[in-house]
């Protein structure tokens, strides 16, 4: 797993940007969640803010830290972005029930043997914001760092659960064949390694592609997927593919679909092709009319779209913290939300019930032993059937369907790999549930 120097060493290279201001940082810890609060260090603050304040997308400076623990909390500002639309409909509220006793909840770190409480984890993890529901009650809410209440945050990855979820409503009304070839969908992708997968492997990402999310290498394939859609900055004199559509058409093949686990962003953009062929409309749109107008969220989201306004699937959603919480809560609920079925039930077993765990094992993912992955979520298969979205820095839906209990987490971990923040959390997550059931009121 690399060192958070590692990660920013190599997207300074990148971008061609500076590492943390020379040789002295290269040995130096990253400073405390304490000590990189952006509104503390006073990025982007002041009309204008000062030289040494201003964070741009074009340098590469919203994406080092500790810089990006605002830009987390402000893409929207530096990117473009097209809406999700909450409706006209009034929120609904969420009944509250807070806790002052949860802080305390106490675990022992994976790999450690010293505990942590679930207080101290709040810090070690960078959080910016943490909602927890228990049986639909909030009985945690807490923010830090540059997120508010009001505000949006950048859900990275926990993107992809979306998608997953929009493409398995799908499934279920008919309009998309699992078992058919992806180009039924998207024939400009024959020509590509999708051109023989079927959208179901798509789904669980189990193609065979060659395409390398391996951070430290610059020539790994996901540099140029996110340079496409305009993710990252793209280096004098560019000539690759100008959006996400454009570089699918690129993608190699490598190895048979079907076989091991094998997670690649590149699997989500073109889900949302696909998804965008089989209903005639954007995946913003989908997401709004299917599921956000219909549940009374507080906030329009929004998604980062490339320069044709394809929304990046692989993580470009943002939204407030307590809809975050709400999607888990109506996915616990088995789709229902308010007295509406919003999706189906069936939807949300074929989640829960995972994917192929043999096939998942191959990966190597050694602190999620047992674990699957189904329709871009990921599956523990613990003793409570817990499962979950998961992205980069920290982001997480966590639902605990025998506790009743479901955490929406906005975070900006200086590492960027889940393996960075996963040992104070996913133990966190499960002392929770287990005090929430013996402590109930």
């Amino acid at each position: 797993m690399m060192r958070p120097l590692a990660i920013r060493v190599v997207l300074s290279a990148l971008l061609g940007v500076g590492v943390m201001g020379g040789a002295v940082a290269q040995t130096a810890a990253p400073p405390s969640a304490q000590n990189s609060d952006p509104d503390k260090l006073g990025w982007m603050l002041g009309s204008p803010p000062p030289p040494d304040k201003i964070i741009r997308w074009a340098d590469g400076s919203f994406l080092k830290f500790p810089q990006l623990r605002w830009t987390f909390s402000n893409i929207r500002q530096l990117v473009p972005t097209t809406n999700v639309s909450r409706g006209l409909l009034p929120p609904t509220p969420l009944p509250r029930a807070e806790r002052r006793d949860l802080d305390a909840v106490s675990f022992v770190p994976l790999g450690k043997t010293e505990p942590m409480t679930w207080g101290q984890a709040f810090d070690a993890n960078y959080t910016d914001g943490v909602v927890v529901l228990h049986k639909g009650r909030v009985v945690y809410e807490r923010y830090a760092g540059a997120l508010t209440p009001t505000g949006q945050h950048l859900a990275h990855s926990v993107t992809k659960s979306f998608f997953g979820t929009l493409g398995e409503v799908l499934v279920a009304e008919g309009k998309i064949d699992e078992n058919a070839k992806v180009t039924q969908y998207v024939p400009e992708l024959k020509d590509s390694a999708f051109g023989d997968a079927t959208v179901r492997q798509v789904m669980d990402m189990r193609t065979g592609l060659r395409y390398s999310e391996k951070y430290a290498d610059p020539k790994a394939e996901i540099w140029d997927h996110v340079r496409a859609g305009g993710v990252l900055p793209r280096p004098p004199n560019y000539a690759g593919p100008k959006t996400f559509y454009e570089f699918l058409q690129t993608v190699k093949k490598e190895g048979e679909h079907g076989g091991a686990f094998a997670y690649k962003t590149v699997n989500s953009d073109v889900l949302g092709w696909i998804i965008r062929r089989a209903t005639g409309q954007s995946v913003g749109q989908v997401l709004s009319e299917r599921i956000w107008s219909r549940m009374g969220m507080e906030q329009d989201a929004y998604f980062e779209v490339d320069s044709v306004g394809t929304e990046f699937a692989g993580g470009g959603l943002n939204a407030g913290l307590r809809d975050l919480a709400r999607f888990g809560e109506m996915m616990r609920r088995g789709g229902e939300w308010n007295g509406q079925q919003i999706i189906p039930r069936s939807v949300v077993e074929d989640i829960r019930k995972g994917g192929d765990r043999d096939a998942f094992a191959k990966a190597g993912y050694d602190l999620l032993p047992g674990w699957s992955y189904r329709d871009m979520w990921w599956v523990t298969h613990n003793e409570h059937g817990a499962y979950g979205a998961r992205g980069v820095y920290g982001q997480a839906i966590y639902i605990d369907p025998k506790a009743e209990m479901v955490i929406a987490r906005f975070a900006s971990h200086p590492v960027a790999a889940n393996a960075g923040n996963d040992p104070t959390s996913l133990p966190a997550y499960h002392a929770l549930a287990k005090y929430l059931m013996a402590h109930p009121q």
